[in-house]
């Protein structure tokens, strides 16, 4: 993503073709020079396209140099201005440089002092412009602090947009991303859009046909493309589209893009868009390192599902969830039979193995939604989500039936038989404190147990 800067602009007028001509000739190559015979010209101009300086007579037919002087400083203010006089008195060059003009000459004009009086004037531009960008720059790396504070991508992205917006002036403009450790799923910030307008963007980007953030692979001006797309099927389309992706590390990520408008994007704010992605980039890469941190500390080394640190922290969140909405919840606790043989008559390295071999088995009979943790030991549990008890049954019927089916490895040429018990409390039917469900359901599987293993029993049955 870049853009050529373009050359310096100078306007000048004087009613006086020779004297364009000789001005032209004094200040070199590398400007981009118009020039024109009247105030009224030089007005017209200046509303079309931008100048960086006016070298201006004082005197001609109509409005004087003070009169344009006067109209630039209300409606040019960041145009530099040069008056040029011919008046063997000095005082209405004194008078332009009270109004705020840069400096003045006499005609007729040394070409040498001309040419270094612009030069020197565009130069003094130039630093004062780097050091407004650079200020502009230190402003945005502090505003870019917020973006390192947060570890949830989706407000790193609503951040970074609310950056860029304030930093490019600009009005409108959105961020798509991916929703956590959900992959496959997405979610959409916007800035600058009505109600009735966000809907439709939203269908367009993350609806039947999601948004494909891997054909966003760098950052660009973008007159087409998935995103200008989706703005045009909702009635949005923009003339250009500032479209930075924000990339982590495995996975997760988004793009960023800010409407252009009808003010063009210069090249020191597309400096300043690129130092946002970078800071947006790396916030996003260290919320990934953190969940994943985060996500290992609830992880069983043996079997690869959850531990038991996870479970006490999901049942909790389940347990708020189902009250607020008066949803049911079931939860399983199940025990491997006789699973002290298995380490006895095979070594522990198989009974690693059937743990593992287990848990898989368990994670095919449940959904998505479903939280499946290793309790510790031999024992499992499944949190079934909106679950009531009968169904809770079925499914604890279908997991004994599972793994009762399955063959396991063993040390030698036959395969080992493994069957579970498993034990079923549910809220609201039998408590709405963590510790109550756990210590039901775990009496329940024991329960299972006495009856001679290899069932299912219900916590209402104790």
């Amino acid at each position: 993503m870049s853009e050529t800067a373009p050359l310096p602009g100078v306007l000048v007028v004087d009613d006086t073709r020779l004297d364009r001509e000789i001005i032209r000739d004094s200040i070199g190559a590398g400007l981009r020079v118009v020039d024109c015979g009247s105030v009224a010209e030089a007005l017209e101009q200046l509303s079309a396209e931008r100048f960086e300086l006016v070298l201006s007579d004082l005197a001609m037919p109509g409005a004087s140099g003070l009169d344009l002087l006067e109209r630039m400083r209300r409606d040019h203010p960041d145009t530099d201005f040069i008056l040029i006089t011919a008046q063997p008195s000095i005082d209405s060059a004194v008078q332009a440089l009270r109004m705020g003009a840069v400096d003045y000459l006499c005609k007729p004009v040394c070409q040498e002092e001309l040419a270094l009086l612009v030069q020197r004037t565009l130069e003094r531009r130039r630093i004062r412009a780097e050091n407004v960008h650079l200020r502009d720059l230190l402003a945005t790396v502090e505003d870019c602090r917020a973006l390192s504070a947060s570890l949830e991508p989706a407000e790193i992205h609503a951040v970074a947009l609310d950056i860029l917006m304030l930093r490019l002036g600009r009005e409108r403009g959105l961020a798509v991303f991916r929703r956590g450790d959900k992959l496959d799923t997405q979610d959409v910030a916007f800035r600058g859009y009505d109600d009735s307008e966000s809907s439709r963007l939203r269908t367009e980007l993350v609806g039947e046909k999601p948004l494909d953030l891997a054909d966003l692979p760098h950052a660009e001006l973008a007159t087409s493309g998935p995103l200008c797309r989706a703005l045009q099927e909702a009635g949005l389309a923009e003339s250009r589209l500032l479209v930075i992706p924000v990339h982590g590390r495995d996975g997760e990520g988004g793009v960023l893009a800010v409407a252009e408008g009808n003010q063009l994007f210069s090249a020191s704010q597309l400096e300043i868009s690129r130092l946002v992605a970078t800071h947006a980039q790396v916030a996003v890469q260290n919320a990934e390192r953190y969940h994943q941190a985060q996500e290992r500390a609830f992880i069983d080394d043996v079997t690869g599902v959850y531990n038991a640190r996870y479970l006490f922290a999901a049942l909790n969140h389940e347990l708020r969830r189902a009250q607020r909405y008066g949803s049911p919840l079931s939860l399983a606790f199940i025990d491997v039979d006789r699973f002290k043989l298995v380490n006895d008559n095979h070594g522990h390295l198989v009974g690693s193995r059937t743990l593992h071999r287990i848990a898989e088995v368990l994670g095919g009979c449940i959904r998505q939604v479903d939280t499946l943790a290793r309790y510790g030991g031999d024992e499992f549990t499944i949190l079934l989500a909106d679950t009531g008890l009968e169904k809770g049954m079925l499914i604890g019927e279908r997991i004994r039936a599972a793994v009762a089916n399955a063959l396991f490895e063993s040390r030698g040429p036959e395969p080992l038989s493994i069957t579970v018990s498993v034990g079923v409390s549910a809220f609201p039917a039998h408590g709405n404190q963590p510790e109550a469900l756990l210590d039901l359901a775990d009496k329940a599987m024991y329960r299972a147990k006495s009856l001679g293993r290899n069932r299912v029993s219900s916590a209402s049955d104790l």
